[in-house]
């Protein structure tokens, strides 16, 4: 991500200082992730709920003070916002839909349930992600779709990084275990649904 970053965060220093091309260049490099989180937050309102987030980043630019990574990390935290207004609105769970495939990148390929949630199809792995337990669902999602590192998603969670390390550890071994009990790629779990006593 580093030069991904050092790209993102001199487009924001430019758009600070009132470039236009520079942040239609940040938010073509932001708005990928930032709707591929949404979607696993709020389903089919990511859209709509992703409008909202960058009208309050557009009016709020100028106090932005960070890099690339940071700048990820700042408007990951407007859009959670955005989106749990949006759900106590409207009174109801997220539910997961399709995001472009190229979104989903599991970090350390080596690992098992990285593995795992490799052979889904994007609607699948976030289907499954949808049905974990809010806390866990999260930062998988930062980690993996937005791309944060575990301080960056712990600051957007409100959380340590170590509590954000282990509810994404935790996340990844329960949908390992699905997509086992599944037999994935071709098993379905449906939208929105959790575990008996699962963690909330």
């Amino acid at each position: 991500m580093g030069a991904y970053d050092a790209e993102l965060g001199a487009a924001v220093e430019r758009a600070q200082q009132g470039d236009e091309d520079a942040f239609a260049r940040a938010y073509r490099l932001v708005q990928p992730g930032l709707l591929g989180f949404l979607r696993g937050l709020v389903g089919d309102d990511a859209e709509d709920v992703a409008s909202d987030a960058w009208l309050e980043i557009a009016r709020d630019l100028g106090r932005f003070r960070g890099d690339g990574a940071g700048f990820r990390g700042w408007t990951a935290t407007i859009a959670r916002h955005r989106a749990l207004d949006h759900l106590r609105r409207q009174q109801r769970r997220p539910r997961p839909s399709l995001v472009e495939q190229d979104l989903l990148e599991l970090p350390h390929p080596d690992d098992t349930a990285a593995a795992a949630m490799e052979s889904l199809s994007t609607e699948q792995a976030l289907a499954l992600i949808g049905s974990l337990p809010r806390e866990q669902a999260e930062a998988v999602l930062l980690r993996v779709v937005v791309g944060l590192d575990g301080p960056a998603a712990g600051r957007v969670l409100g959380k340590r990084p170590g509590a954000v390390r282990s509810a994404v550890h935790r996340g990844l071994r329960r949908l390992a275990g699905r997509v086992a009990q599944t037999g994935a790629p071709g098993g379905e779990v449906p939208a929105g649904r959790r575990e008996p006593g699962g963690e909330r």
